[in-house]
């Protein structure tokens, strides 16, 4: 009988063959079947049996079952095992149409809440799959054949697949599973070539060959990372699905989702397909990343990633197992064996690229509504913030500056100071971006509209399957969609840019709707019949249709259909986008993009989308700020304050509080509500959220040369707890706390009316970062005093943080003098570092252009190492030395050998000031 049920972590030897240690040609072990994997459990797997068995014969016995007499291989697969053979919604799944796809069918009761639960219908232990027929090696590892025998229950099965396996690193392993024979769309994402095979891998592989299987080990622990015998590979034309059971239940990723950041494995299904729809628990949302990242017991983490951008679902079950379902391309999946979380992300990116260098003004504070009546309005907003001297870099305006709300156009009546407003901006050190739409406005009198006419002229736009246009409707009436997989349409954009810019010299884009988003299902005239648009699987979408509140999937590109490119519609936007404002500003592009599937980084920022004025969306922005660190993008926010509905005072101060440590800082308001801009508060709230923001950019160097790090080698900006404490696991669930890199904690209030915020602090010792008195913790909760005014942060033990007195604005902010801030660590060491450039020009550090610093403590000595200098860095002095954790007053204090005059509290800090040395020479300071 052949077995797909989870192997225990002592994985018996299947019958096939092993991928030896030293990466020798694999030895067949024979050609029988996958040994039964509850041959070696034990009494667990004997007590189930048993009473499984005496509940099936009792039932007979009273005739309580009705129908047939249940199969005793039915009996076996206990409920956390059972792999849905019926996924299908809004389908009542009846004992004839389950075992009409020769499945086993056990009704349990449902779940409270209307959610799912234990599958009704699941695969027998000995459901047909493929069989391995062939494996030979390869110069990166090796190729096999896979044959099915037996049709499956979806059209068009793929009955002969062709196995590729390459090691391409001692963390990476590659396994693509696609048609032998014919060529099926694959995503047209650039990603490494490995060029030799890895000579120490870190993990072994293992396949069983009938049924067909994948056993991936860690080889330090013997964790088996994949099994995938636990239910059968299907691979028909329109729907592709593998299953595998997952070595724990700390599970992340697989975006875009609102929910905790630790996801629930209790029958849960995540769909990837981009929806405009405002932030909801369950809903597919705007931005499409299958990849997930999994911590294993012991503090090991591994990711997976299924590089596949048809619309998908991934089911999650109590095994613990996980199932991939897809309904198109092939099943191209890449490994990261980590060991630790951190290494995962750079090891994910490493495959789909870093992240882009942001400006240094994109890091500041940026201002937003939609519901300005007019340039003049944003400008007395602007004016207003300067009056009050809040910290402020950009001003953007939303749809509201439009004629008509079309694109590359402003309202000549209520924006006519528009270009006024942006040199207003420009000559305090300011920014201004603007809102974008893919949805051309198609209605306007021939020669009255160039963008329109053009890419009708040049063929730019997405086409029905009749050849036409697709029409369908968003902000301006009835629209056409630029195809942005036709390099044609990059030109073109850019065109429309150039042209516009000439009048609105704008800094950055904003580029929203581009799931796309249709206001109507398809188009004008719906979608043709045929199974692109009724496809014979339809994942579980909101709306249970392909083109629901988007385009028809038959809908024809310059790529492929619409089917197959559907998400990544806002990466090939943001692609464009970036190319273009590179072209017209010859300086680092800001973008921030609504849509967004792997290698997004590359090209933009994502803010979370329509969100609401409540204290749970301010608590659910964490989790979603985190897993898009894992995603590869680090420039991402929530719209502070909340979007939509009316904020308080209260919230508004707390949530600017938590979103001045957002990477990407906006505050952004819909229309109709009354402002939440910080100079609208209270004397005390305005007080609060200016306090906030300087805070803020007094931390710009630390910030700035975080994200340098993840443009280098793909480190988080935020980052989760975890991440720094793998082992611990009272880490492993925290999403209401965060850091930034490795050592600044942030622990914001989530809830109103309260003055104190219980957060979690890691073992060791830990800095008020403010006061610079010190907590030493076992790893443990702590209640913290957090009056309205006050954000908890603290600072780890052992780091050092390049900060800067803080301006209005990050020009003003980059020429004030650095203040270090040291954290000794028990033992009496610190390390840091410091990135700085001109703050915008491209590849800085590609061609040179850069400083960066190096900054250490040891034996009572801190020492500053320029490893790297360039111009800018003469420019800038460090004043102040902070030294938090000194335990005795030191008697005296050298810099460079010369006596400096020095403070010393009681609290145990240390502060030298009016050092005045330049940036670029190293020097050392000594306390004794």
């Amino acid at each position: 009988m052949k077995s797909y049920q989870k192997l225990t972590t002592a994985v018996p030897q299947p019958a096939a063959y092993r991928v030896e240690e030293e990466g020798a040609a694999p030895t067949p072990t024979g050609r029988g079947k996958l040994a039964p994997w509850w041959v070696g459990s034990g009494l667990l797997v004997a007590a189930v049996l048993l009473s499984t068995i005496t509940v099936w014969v009792l039932r007979q016995v009273s005739g309580g079952w009705p129908g047939p007499v249940l199969p005793p291989k039915c009996l076996l697969v206990p409920e956390s095992h059972r792999f849905d053979c019926y996924p299908e919604r809004h389908v009542v799944v009846t004992q004839e149409l389950c075992e009409s796809r020769g499945c086993c069918f056990i009704e349990s009761p449902p779940p409270a809440g209307g959610k799912r639960g234990v599958p009704w219908c699941f695969y027998p232990p000995d459901f047909p799959s493929y069989t391995l027929e062939s494996l030979n090696q390869t110069a990166l590892g090796m190729v096999g054949l896979l044959v099915r025998r037996q049709k499956t229950y979806y059209p068009r099965d793929i009955e002969m697949l062709r196995l590729d396996v390459e090691f391409e690193a001692d963390t990476r392993l590659h396994i693509k599973i696609t048609d032998a024979a014919n060529t099926r769309y694959e995503v047209p994402l650039e990603v490494p070539q490995a060029m030799k095979r890895a000579e120490n891998p870190i993990y072994s592989l293992d396949f069983s060959w009938d049924p067909f299987g994948v056993l991936l080990r860690r080889r330090a622990t013997g964790t088996v990372l994949l099994n995938t015998t636990v239910a059968p590979l299907i691979f028909t034309d329109q729907f592709l699905q593998i299953a595998t059971s997952l070595p724990s239940r700390f599970l992340y990723g697989l975006g875009e989702h609102r929910g905790t950041l630790l996801h629930s494995l209790d029958w849960s299904t995540l769909t990837l397909w981009a929806r405009d729809v405002s932030p909801t628990e369950s809903f597919n949302l705007y931005g499409a990343h299958p990849f997930y990242l999994l911590m294993e017991e012991g503090g090991d983490a591994h990711g997976v990633f299924l590089l596949n951008s048809n619309a998908m679902e991934v089911a999650l079950q109590p095994a613990p197992g996980l199932t991939w379902r897809t309904i198109g391309g092939v099943l191209d999946f890449y490994i990261f064996l980590g060991p630790d979380p951190n290494m995962v992300i750079q090891q994910y990116q490493q495959v789909i690229g870093f992240p882009a260098m942001p400006p240094l003004w994109a890091l500041g504070f940026h201002l937003c509504r939609w519901g300005y009546g007019s340039s003049n309005e944003t400008w007395q907003t602007v004016r207003a913030m300067r009056n009050y001297q809040i910290p402020q870099d950009a001003q953007w305006n939303d749809i509201d500056y439009m004629d008509g709300y079309r694109d590359f156009t402003f309202d000549p009546q209520k924006f006519a100071s528009l270009p006024s407003l942006v040199e207003d901006l420009h000559k305090h050190g300011q920014r201004y971006v603007m809102i974008l739409d893919p949805g051309i406005s198609s209605t306007n009198p021939h020669g009255s509209y160039w963008p329109f006419d053009e890419g009708l002229r040049r063929g730019l736009f997405l086409n029905t399957t009749q050849g036409q246009p697709l029409i369908g409707q968003v902000w301006p009436g009835f629209t056409a969609f630029a195809d942005f997989s036709n390099p044609d349409t990059h030109q073109w954009w850019l065109e429309n840019l150039q042209r516009f810019h000439a009048h609105v010299p704008f800094d950055g884009l904003w580029i929203d709707m581009n799931e796309p988003s249709n206001f109507m299902d398809g188009s004008e005239h719906g979608c043709p019949p045929g199974e692109l648009d009724s496809p014979p699987y339809t994942p579980a979408v909101l709306g249970d249709s392909l083109s629901a509140k988007t385009v028809c999937a038959s809908a024809k590109q310059k790529a492929s259909v619409h089917y197959n490119l559907h998400n990544l519609y806002g990466l090939m936007e943001a692609k464009a986008t970036a190319s273009a404002l590179i072209q017209i500003r010859g300086k680092r592009p800001f973008v921030i993009s609504r849509s967004t599937f792997p290698s997004q980084g590359r090209y933009s920022g994502h803010w979370l989308g329509d969100n609401r004025s409540q204290w749970k969306d301010m608590y659910y922005s964490i989790p979603g700020l985190l897993s898009f660190s894992l995603f590869g993008i680090p420039l991402v926010g929530a719209d502070i304050c909340g979007f939509s509905g009316s904020t308080s005072e209260e919230l508004c101060t707390r949530w600017m509080q938590l979103g001045a440590f957002y990477p990407f800082a906006r505050n952004h308001n819909t229309q109709n509500e009354k402002a939440q801009d910080p100079t609208v508060f209270s004397p005390a709230a305005r007080t609060a959220m200016k306090n906030v923001l300087l805070t803020r950019y007094s931390l710009l160097p630390f910030l700035y040369t975080l994200f340098h790090r993840a443009h280098l080698q793909g480190d988080t900006v935020a980052r989760p707890l975890f991440f720094e404490f793998p082992r611990d696991v009272a880490t492993l669930g925290l999403d209401r706390q965060f850091l930034w890199g490795r050592s600044l904690l942030v622990t914001p209030v989530l809830e109103p009316g309260v003055d104190s915020v219980t957060g979690y602090i890691p073992r060791g010792v830990w800095y008020d970062f403010y006061t610079g008195s010190s907590v030493n913790s076992s790893g443990e909760m702590l209640k913290m005093l957090a009056p309205l005014e006050h954000l908890n942060l603290h600072v780890r033990e052992g780091a050092i943080l390049p900060t800067q007195k803080p301006g209005t604005t990050s020009k003003a902010t980059r020429g004030n003098p650095l203040h270090l801030i040291v954290a000794l660590s028990s033992s009496g060491t610190a390390w840091g570092d410091l990135f700085w450039d001109d703050g915008e020009s491209l590849d800085t550090f590609e061609q040179g252009s850069y400083s960066y610093l190096v900054f250490n403590v040891t034996q009572n000595t801190f020492t500053s190492t320029v490893l790297h200098t360039s111009t800018e860095a003469t420019e800038v002095t460090i004043g102040t030395l902070s030294i938090f954790g000194v335990r005795k007053p030191p008697s005296k204090v050298l810099l460079n050998g010369q006596e400096k005059p020095f403070s010393y509290l009681d609290n145990q800090v240390l502060t030298v000031s009016d050092l005045g040395l330049s940036l670029n020479q190293g020097f050392s300071l000594r306390w004794l």
